[in-house]
């Protein structure tokens, strides 16, 4: 596990500018995004995108993320601590208890692979 911080990538700057529309329309229609270990804290995300981005070890407290579809998304790592999650979509590998200890705790998502 890495500290989250301010990534160098002009998708990254997007969204710390408060452009998720632009960076919605920028991301590449193929292949992962690379995010992993962002510091995405406060940020109001609800129109995103999130298909195919790798939010391994980033760091959301506080961020708003209703609404958002994350099922595509790689969160293993990942700190939710008191973001708005209301109407989210989680990956599978998720456990409902897994998202309500990082919400509530700032515990680092762990997913369930033994299905």
């Amino acid at each position: 596990m890495t500290t989250p911080h301010q990534l160098d990538s002009p998708l990254y700057r997007l969204l710390h500018n408060d452009d998720v529309v632009g960076f919605n329309d920028q991301k590449p229609k193929e292949g992962s995004i690379n995010l992993a270990s962002g510091d995405f804290r406060g940020l109001d995300l609800r129109t995103l995108d999130a298909a195919r981005i790798d939010f391994t070890d980033a760091y959301f407290r506080g961020a708003d993320l209703r609404g958002v579809d994350l099922r595509e998304a790689s969160l293993e790592g990942a700190s939710i601590a008191h973001a708005q999650i209301s109407g989210a979509y989680f990956p599978t590998e998720l456990a409902a208890d897994e998202i309500l200890m990082s919400v509530n705790f700032g515990t680092r998502l762990r997913y369930n692979t033994h299905k």
